[in-house]
């Protein structure tokens, strides 16, 4: 028996999704709820680690549990034992070859930004923030040229554990409403601070300081230390994965990325 959890949460008060000995991990409150709810340790595997200050809309674990339950008893009971700021929101028996990362096809992130004078107080750790005016038609210039199958190593953190870093940028959309700037990137699968990075790279663009086909120079050269510095990950949403359809998993609901937008 496997059952597969979406969870959302809010990545302000958290080191990042994985587990370290401090405890202050959306993993760690994950299994301690879990723990709580059925009165035994259970460890889950997640579709993508999230960095600290990064928020998601859709993360999906999967785990073997030691007790059987009827899907909206897991959302409701393990609900009980989270903090606030993380809720599940469904739960799927699946296949006992599914694995919330493996099984994944695709991944989607959405980064938010605010280009406003000052810092957005109400937003603070919400949104990321930028003085400066964009230039919208440049960076849409430079991202084309990250579409198709790349080695995206000068967008790869050092410290990223990725077997390869060939991936396939299948989509980036950039669109601006009002004041909030929302960039939509979705891939195969994502490096380690791959969309801070190329969010670094957008801004040097975007503000005027390189031009469109510095993009392409970055990312044929394959080497980090030519590329923007990493930008903040206050704005950045784990949108979610995508999998095949004979899952049957949910895909995340429209309103809440309306919220974010």
């Amino acid at each position: 028996m496997r059952v597969a959890l979406g969870l959302g949460y809010r990545g302000c008060s958290y080191l990042g999704w994985q587990s370290q000995p401090g405890g202050r991990t959306v993993q760690d409150v994950l299994e301690s709820a879990l723990l709580q709810f059925t009165g035994h340790a259970v460890r889950v595997a997640c579709a993508g680690r999230t960095d600290a200050g990064v928020h998601a809309v859709q993360q999906v674990v999967h785990l073997d549990p030691p007790v059987r339950r009827e899907p909206f008893s897991w959302v409701r009971g393990v609900n009980a034992f989270l903090p606030v700021d993380v809720a599940v929101s469904w739960a799927r028996d699946v296949p006992a070859d599914f694995h919330a990362q493996k099984s994944a096809c695709s991944r989607r992130y959405r980064y938010l930004l605010n280009e406003s004078a000052v810092r957005p107080a109400l937003l603070q750790g919400l949104v990321g923030w930028t003085h400066r005016t964009l230039d919208i038609d440049a960076m849409r210039a430079a991202a084309a040229h990250l579409l198709g199958e790349h080695d995206f190593s000068a967008f790869r953190a050092s410290r990223c554990q990725a077997r390869s870093p060939v991936k396939i940028m299948h989509s980036i959309t950039i669109a601006r409403m009002g004041q909030t700037w929302v960039f939509d990137f979705h891939a195969s699968a994502f490096l380690h601070h791959m969309v801070r990075n190329i969010m670094g790279c957008l801004m040097a663009v975007g503000s005027g300081g390189r031009e469109p086909g510095w993009m392409r120079v970055v990312l044929d050269g394959a080497d980090r230390r030519a590329a923007a510095p990493t930008f903040m990950p206050d704005g950045l949403y784990f949108v979610g994965p995508c999998y095949a359809e004979e899952f049957a998993l949910p895909d995340p609901d429209p309103r809440q990325l309306l919220l974010l937008a």
